[in-house]
């Protein structure tokens, strides 16, 4: 699943690409998980404005050209367990995969998603639904500067999950996703079994600072691609080749040689050294 790396990746490839171009036309395919919200014809003639994110959602606001009842408003992009969004000047007609296209003046971006559950809806802006529905249960930003040992203690009190299903749930912080939540655990010592109101204020600072320094040292690689996701020019994610635990089960330790564990917690895989996690 793209998680909150290959996002960013995506938003970065597609920024300034898409900054100021004006949409000739949004093609929509199969259906998805949820509904478009409006009647594709109307963005016709619209300037799309920036590329956002929050969390693993992409918003990209617009501007009407000429002046229309519905006035302003935008996109809210999600890819789903399997989608991407792919960039280009000629992509041709929509595959079996392929759900939305829109087609602009300086090229066509595409949201190809083999499992159907990413989704594109209109907005009117970030403060009003359908878009605060999606996003106001959202936790703080982890590559912010709110993201402090503070806010994440105080978030994880009371909490009887363990602390890698409270990361995974987003209310705290959002977007780490299962294979960075596994890697930030280990590099901050911390069992992913470990109830998350047992940790410490200091086992808090730690983890913030794990959390950080791998998401960015997954969006230097690219991201990971472990089956579909691609960058939106086409490029392979490469930090599950960096990775410390995820992915890694019978394998040794590259810190203390133990071998590397794998276990189901909440549905989702987890990978932990019992050695270097003890905590």
């Amino acid at each position: 699943m793209p998680e909150l790396p290959e996002v960013e990746v995506t938003r970065l490839g597609l920024l300034d690409a898409l900054s100021g171009a004006t949409i000739h036309g949004l093609v929509m395919g199969k259906a998805l998980r949820w509904p478009l919200g409006c009647d594709p014809l109307q963005f016709v003639g619209w300037r799309i404005l920036t590329v956002q994110r929050r969390g693993k959602y992409l918003w990209m606001p617009m501007r009407a050209l000429v002046e229309r009842a519905q006035g302003d408003g935008g996109l809210l992009w999600h890819l789903g367990m399997s989608g991407s969004l792919r960039w280009g000047t000629a992509l041709g007609e929509l595959g079996r995969h392929d759900h939305v296209q829109m087609q602009t003046d300086r090229g066509e971006l595409r949201l190809t998603d083999p499992r159907r559950f990413g989704a594109v809806v209109w907005s009117p802006s970030l403060e009003a639904a359908p878009a605060t529905t999606l996003l106001n249960h959202l936790g703080v930003e982890p590559l912010s500067t709110d993201f402090k040992p503070e806010v994440l203690f105080k978030g994880l009190a009371g909490r009887r999950i363990s602390i890698k299903q409270a990361l995974l749930a987003g209310h705290v912080v959002v977007g780490v996703g299962n294979i960075y939540c596994s890697e930030a655990l280990f590099l901050a010592r911390i069992a992913p079994q470990r109830p998350a109101s047992s940790l410490t204020h200091a086992e808090c600072a730690r983890l913030v600072e794990a959390i950080q320094a791998t998401l960015t040292a997954a969006l230097a690689a690219g991201g990971s691609t472990l089956r579909d996701f691609q960058s939106a020019h086409g490029v392979n994610g490469n930090y599950q080749g960096l990775a410390h635990v995820y992915g890694r089960a019978g394998q040794a330790c590259r810190v203390c040689t133990e071998v590397i564990e794998k276990e189901v917690q909440g549905q989702r895989a987890t990978y932990f050294c019992r050695r270097c996690q003890s905590a």
